[in-house]
């Protein structure tokens, strides 16, 4: 006799092992399609069969943190360690989705668990030196990009965000060379040409910045952090009314936010004074800012977790 199982959304089907992994099969194909709603359905319908499944867990729990339900997510990877404590996939995983939910430490504790299991995983490396960032470790951080790269050396964000640890830690001219090998891999990453810039001024190289700055610009549109970067470099030769006119041009967008950057912008102590600048800076009296764009940040990597 075949049994009929009733699955969590209320459809009734003949259940065996097998049915659990066309489940995961059929789920495991939507999840790469970027469907991931329709996926978790198909694991739901897998996991009626086989509660106890890690393979439909660890997809599922992924699949929630595309989604950007993290709570859930975590839920499933501590139940695929309830079964597997050393899972590495489940541990990353769980790090992944504390690092969204701001739970810094604990996402470290997590990556390095999962390291313990899987130490040749760039992913884990790369997501682990990013908590680290946000939790100001950057030499612990940058020791993670290192490790990432040894494993993938070819990734361009993670050279990228190795270039942050390296300025976070006024190593300028290290980060330069992490942003030329950035760009050397994907010559588009237009965050990238403005980080660039940001460390050409740093190193007082006003006539490089500028034009990464511009090669910033011809990558994406609008690019008022290009623009904003633009008027940095003017404000630091002292030339406000190129400053003035750049910095505007950031302010398209969103002119609130630009507007306080530069007024807190030690880089434009030398002008702010200066009327042109004080025109730019003195705020409308009625005025509704668009979207607040901001400076790229690292971030955890959530897609191409899991294992083929």
């Amino acid at each position: 006799m075949v049994n009929v199982i009733k699955s969590s959304d209320g459809l009734a089907f003949k259940g065996s092992k097998l049915d659990a992994k066309t489940w995961l099969g059929q789920g495991s194909a939507l999840y790469e399609l970027g469907r991931y709603q329709g996926a978790i359905s198909k694991f739901n319908r897998a996991l009626a069969i086989d509660g106890k499944n890690v393979q439909v867990l660890l997809h599922r729990g992924y699949a929630f943190c595309e989604l950007k339900d993290f709570d859930h997510a975590i839920s499933d990877f501590k139940t695929v360690l309830s079964i597997d404590p050393h899972n590495a996939l489940a541990l990353h995983g769980q790090g992944i989705a504390q690092a969204k939910l701001g739970l810094y430490q604990l996402a470290v504790i997590s990556f390095d668990r999962s390291l313990l299991y899987n130490n040749r995983d760039s992913k884990t490396w790369y997501n682990r030196g990013n908590a680290l960032i946000q939790l100001e470790n950057y030499s612990e951080a940058l020791r993670s990009f290192n490790k990432a790269l040894e494993i993938y050396p070819d990734k361009y964000r993670t050279w990228y965000n190795r270039s942050i640890a390296l300025a976070s830690l006024n190593l300028f001219s290290d980060a330069l060379s992490s942003l030329d090998k950035t760009l050397t891999l994907k010559p588009s990453c237009h965050y990238a040409w403005n980080y660039r810039g940001i460390i050409l001024n740093r190193l007082g190289r006003y006539d490089e910045a500028l034009d990464s700055f511009e090669q910033s610009i011809r990558h994406r549109t609008p690019n008022p952090n290009a623009w904003y970067g633009r008027a940095t470099t003017f404000a630091l030769q002292g030339d406000a009314r190129e400053a003035a006119r750049n910095l505007q041009r950031a302010m398209k967008l969103s002119p609130h936010i630009y507007r306080l950057m530069a007024r807190c912008d030690d880089s434009f102590d030398g002008v702010r004074q200066e009327r042109t600048m004080q025109r730019v800076l003195q705020p409308l009296s009625t005025s509704s800012a668009g979207p607040a764009v901001r400076p790229s940040k690292s971030s955890i990597q959530t897609s191409e977790i899991l294992a083929s």
